[in-house]
């Protein structure tokens, strides 16, 4: 089974940009769609994007759709998000998750789909 580790984690000002990596610990990512969360404070986790298993698709909640580029690498070790024009309703803790099984539609954004979760990276964008 696979273990997500993320880093790239940060601060920067508003309109800036920040990438963030996701690597498979204990096997790749092939196998698996990996999915980006955020949790700010004192809120729920939220759905930021998902990646299939191929890396060919993506998929982007409305807030972050244009801004937030969600890719695989071809090694399938590592999944990156590449977050722009960021604004402080983007600060959060950043997470990444897996799951080996084959998830569609609603499914894709939900946290208790995914079975594999890394340990988070925090995300802060100051005005």
């Amino acid at each position: 089974q696979v273990q997500p580790v993320e880093s790239g984690g940060g601060w920067v000002q508003a309109g800036g940009s920040l990438r963030l990596n996701c690597a498979a610990s204990g096997d790749t990512f092939s196998r698996y769609i990996v999915a980006w969360f955020r949790q700010a404070p004192g809120k729920e986790r939220e759905f930021v994007g998902a990646i299939s298993r191929g890396g060919y698709s993506t998929i982007y909640s409305d807030s972050v759709q244009g801004r937030f580029t969600i890719s695989k690498d071809n090694a399938k070790t590592t999944v990156f998000l590449q977050m722009n024009s960021l604004t402080p309703e983007d600060t959060a803790v950043y997470y990444c998750a897996a799951d080996g099984t084959l998830l569609t539609g609603a499914r894709l954004r939900l946290v208790n789909t995914y079975s594999y979760w890394g340990q988070g990276t925090q995300v802060t964008v100051s005005s």
